[in-house]
């Protein structure tokens, strides 16, 4: 596989989306790809119906649902380790023309760059703050708390970057829907921290990249759109807990003294309350949208 490029992407269902992902593969980059799906237990028939449709894919079943960043371990074991580059990616990722080229020759610029991500726009054409910076306590709190009601707040700022102007530059951490990777530096730092079942597994990357001497890079001339949250969005009382119960692990990895324990259980406690009312509003808002649906029949 090093005469290719090898393009990692985990299934969950994906739908319609996977075979969009595919097509404008083709248009991303000159270079002969090698697309590894690593299926975390679809239903839908999606991969199989890719598998058929495309030569140069190939289907990686993980045995179960192991999560995005163990899916994507497992995938990227399998590569030729002299493999220079890896593309990581959502299913649910259109391609902007070009876009990888664009990140390959940004990272030949960057040589300490060890994870480089595009700019990540929203299906509506705006642009998703995909490169932020690695969430500290205080402003990691004041995000968590204030964000959804107030999110202008200057925590929430600083976080999202979305101020910053948009330029070639270093960041603390890069979204994982579409990652360019430096093979040498995900070996390293021995990729993913499979411990996140779901979300913050980019932050924690992008922050192990980093305290390892990587950059993390964004390149806003590459583009790529994301159709995000096809699965979270079904099922928030599942995905809202393990939002929060990741955030808890990212802060209490890097808290880990015994004279910070109950820094710890004031952590564990705050975010289980926000956890319970976030699903709350959010089974509500499900419900309403359900209702007016119906009114409409």
């Amino acid at each position: 596989m090093s005469s290719q490029l090898a393009v990692v992407t985990v299934t969950y269902s994906p739908g319609k989306h996977l075979q969009s992902f595919l097509d404008t593969l083709e248009g991303a980059t000159t270079s002969k790809t090698q697309v590894i799906m690593a299926d975390n237990g679809s239903t839908d028939g999606a991969p199989e119906a890719a598998l058929e449709q495309n030569s140069n894919v190939r289907l990686l079943r993980t045995g179960g649902n192991i999560g995005y960043g163990g899916a994507i371990n497992r995938a990227v074991a399998e590569l030729d380790p002299e493999a220079e580059f890896v593309v990581i990616a959502n299913p649910d990722l259109r391609w902007g023309a070009g876009s990888i080229d664009v990140l390959l020759d940004a990272a030949r610029r960057w040589p300490r760059a060890g994870a480089l991500g595009p700019l990540v726009l929203e299906p509506d054409g705006s642009v998703y703050p995909s490169a932020r910076q690695v969430p500290g306590l205080v402003s990691g709190a004041g995000h968590a708390v204030l964000g959804s009601v107030w999110p202008s707040n200057p925590w929430t700022q600083r976080y999202r970057q979305e101020n910053e102007e948009i330029s070639e530059r270093p960041v603390g951490w890069l979204s994982g829907s579409c990652l360019l990777v430096r093979r040498a530096a995900f070996d390293s730092i021995n990729g993913f921290d499979s411990r996140y079942f779901m979300y913050m597994e980019d932050v924690d990357f992008g922050d192990r990249l980093g305290r390892a001497g990587w950059h993390n890079v964004f390149v806003p001339s590459a583009e790529v759109t994301h159709a995000k949250g096809h699965a979270a969005g079904r099922h928030p009382e599942l995905m809202l807990p393990a939002h929060h119960q990741s955030a808890y692990r990212f802060q209490a990895d890097r808290h880990p003294h015994w004279w910070q324990a109950p820094l710890r259980w004031a952590l564990r406690g705050g975010l289980a309350v926000r956890s319970k009312v976030a699903v709350a509003a959010a089974v509500r808002s499900r419900a309403k949208d359900e209702g007016t649906a119906h009114d409409g029949e």
